[in-house]
């Protein structure tokens, strides 16, 4: 299992393919497993480079508080302990906090950068909701947990598949990397610090942001806003999907990033 030693901490990573890199970035409570169904389609041109945050998967889960900056960081010395000097970022959610401030704070190391379903500046409803999320594992089960996350990540039509939510309920509670309720307290703490809306505008590289139409979590608006602040952004609205856009609408959301890399 290949890890780095980081601040104190292990950082899981995981490369498949080969070719020009793209590094992948999971939102809150996900780990590089989030990026599968992606998988296939990107490495038949480029090197995946997959992490697993701090806090999920197999990296450490420590007790202090930690940022987004912090993840950020922890992605940076990867890429140095790796030897590669510029990559593609693409983050899901709050993996595209990660990579917003990764094309701030190491603008020599993103190439380009593409933000799926993320945010500058969120809303009191989002702030609400992650904070919620943040501390219901210390009371909920896992199996509970699932139950009510899924409606805000994914659409009716989906959710309207028979058995879609015991599929993914029983995926969940047999994953083997489960995170821990301390694991995700602190990152809703980290998400709910986090605020690039002041400094995003100096963000120079080419910069693709996509959502989907019907995401309930972090809608349109989000990411309306980002495509505003970052100089000649591209923003891609997804029709019949949400959040899970990942997963609802993987060949179409694979066309469109491959797309953009090409041009």
């Amino acid at each position: 299992m290949p890890k780095i030693q980081n601040n104190g901490i292990e950082l899981f990573y995981n490369i498949t393919g080969t070719g020009e890199p793209l590094l992948l970035l999971a939102g809150f409570a996900c780990d590089n497993y989030y990026w599968s169904l992606m998988m296939p389609h990107l490495t038949k041109k480029y090197q995946v480079i997959r992490v697993d945050n701090r806090g999920v998967g197999q990296s450490s889960a420590p007790a202090q508080p930690y940022s987004i900056k912090q993840m950020a960081e922890d992605v940076a010395v990867l890429l140095e302990y790796l030897q590669i000097s510029s990559v593609t970022v693409i983050g899901h959610s709050m993996g595209g906090q990660i990579a917003q401030e990764l094309g701030l704070n190491y603008p020599e190391k993103v190439q380009n950068l593409i933000l799926l379903s993320s945010w500058a500046q969120a809303n009191s409803i989002f702030y609400t909701i992650i904070e919620t999320w943040g501390e219901l594992p210390q009371t909920l089960d896992w199996q509970q947990y699932q139950k009510v996350i899924l409606p805000w990540i994914f659409t009716h039509n989906f959710l309207s598949t028979p058995q879609a939510i015991a599929q993914f309920v029983k995926m969940a509670i047999n994953y083997p990397f489960r995170p821990t309720p301390q694991g995700l307290y602190h990152q809703s703490r980290a998400i709910l610090n986090s605020d690039t809306s002041a400094r995003i505008s100096e963000i120079s590289c080419p910069t693709l942001v996509m959502v989907g139409k019907q995401d309930i979590l972090t809608p349109v608006a989000f990411s309306q806003q980002l495509a505003q602040l970052i100089p000649h952004a591209e923003l891609v609205l997804m029709e019949n999907c949400g959040h899970g856009l990942l997963i609802e609408s993987t060949h179409t959301v694979a066309e469109k990033i491959l797309s953009f890399l090409e041009s």
